[in-house]
């Protein structure tokens, strides 16, 4: 599929930077401690990477994303986009959740819409979700409603939402985990295709080892060290740059190492020949 130039209302891809970013949540009474979630993540992105988190459920991925857009603010550390501290909800970031979160009484298109910056002139308007609904194959469909298309298309237009208003930073939790097997391969080749024609910097979390390989420049394993013992709260454990250029091809021989490395990163024995 041949995609457009990056539109004039995209901003550029822009660096994230983490420092000793911790966060905890209270516990359910007076004599329960904290549960600490994250603990000294420190983190540097580059302007247009694609960065895929991984782990143990519970270990904090979601958390993180929700300090990078300003969803949720940490108890220690800072975190900064192309240098500017994130204090609050931040503009420069957009977020894709699991599910698409589509409000059903309103059209594909109008959904888009809702992306838009509140000060965005009408006919410009117009223009930038048209654009955006041909860039995720969805300018046939925009007149139906979110019950009239598939899953697979709800997450396409929530994609789309989130571009609308052309952030720096995209940031998505799990986009595509409620999705069936084909649908989500296609799902990867499109976000390939949408980072190429509006290259944002992208924060992933997943739970598929192959789909972080396919899609990112780097993984990041979280988890807690066992040194430290249960509740201690996840950091870094490590991170590993994935070879080749996007896109990759799925039946790589040359990640067939990387991938049982992070398979027993994750604790699940990969019984990967090495002869």
């Amino acid at each position: 599929m041949s995609l457009a130039a990056p539109s004039r209302a995209s901003a550029p891809a822009l660096p994230v930077t983490l420092r000793g970013v911790g966060r905890s949540f209270p516990g359910s009474g007076r004599s329960v401690a904290p549960r600490v979630v994250l603990r000294d993540v420190d983190l540097e992105i580059g302007a247009g990477e694609i960065v895929a988190l991984l782990g143990p459920s519970g270990c904090g991925k979601s958390t993180l994303l929700r300090q990078v857009s300003g969803l949720d603010r940490p108890d220690s550390g800072s975190i900064a986009i192309d240098g500017d501290a994130v204090v609050g909800i931040d503009q420069r970031c957009a977020v894709a959740f699991q599910e698409p979160r589509l409000l059903p009484w309103r059209t594909i298109e109008r959904n888009v819409r809702l992306g838009l910056p509140r000060d965005t002139p009408g006919e410009e308007g117009r223009e930038r979700v048209a654009e955006l609904l041909r860039l995720v194959q969805l300018d046939g469909s925009r007149e139906l409603r979110p019950r009239q298309v598939s899953g697979g298309m709800a997450q396409r237009a929530s994609l789309a939402r989130a571009l609308a208003r052309g952030p720096g930073v995209l940031v998505l939790d799990e986009p595509f985990g409620a999705l069936d097997a084909l649908t989500r391969l296609r799902m990867q080749d499109l976000l390939l295709d949408i980072h190429a024609a509006e290259p944002a910097t992208i924060l992933l979390v997943t739970h598929d080892v192959d789909e972080a390989l396919y899609l990112a420049d780097r993984i990041v394993l979280l988890g807690e060290d066992p040194d430290l013992g249960p509740g201690s709260g996840s950091t870094i454990r490590r991170i590993l740059p994935v070879p080749g250029r996007r896109p990759r091809d799925r039946g790589d021989a040359a990640l067939a190492h990387l991938r049982a490395e992070l398979l027993e990163g994750l604790g699940v024995p990969s019984h990967h020949s090495t002869r």
